[in-house]
């Protein structure tokens, strides 16, 4: 599942070595929400931790993530697993490459659809 949110890139957390092959960092945005404002927490993990170096607290962006969840001894745990990053006005200034991009569209075939079989 795939979500975007826009906000104010409010604190930026240092990149963190979790085990030898695994490495995460946390930044938080916030988000306008009717009269009380969210504070939301999102993390970047192994590659994509660089992606948050470009931006400053305070600049105006956009948030693409996935919700992540899992159970651990009988506790569950839910991330907001950011994957890109778009500053004021959709600029794609921090962008890693990724595989959720759509490939341009294929050139048109000259099939009758008339003819599909379903």
């Amino acid at each position: 599942m795939a979500f975007d949110v826009e906000g104010t890139l409010h604190k930026k957390f240092d990149t963190e070595q979790k085990t030898d092959s695994f490495k995460a960092r946390e930044f938080v945005i916030e988000v306008a929400s009717g009269q009380y404002p969210q504070m939301v927490k999102f993390q970047l993990t192994q590659d994509k931790c660089d992606i948050l170096d470009t931006y400053n607290e305070g600049d105006d962006v956009t948030v693409h993530f996935d919700l992540r969840g899992r159970e651990w001894n009988g506790k569950y745990f839910t991330n907001l697993n950011a994957w890109r990053i778009d500053g004021a006005g959709g600029s794609k200034q921090a962008q890693m490459p990724d595989q959720r991009e759509a490939p341009p569209p294929a050139e048109p075939d000259n099939r009758d659809y008339d003819e599909i079989p379903f």
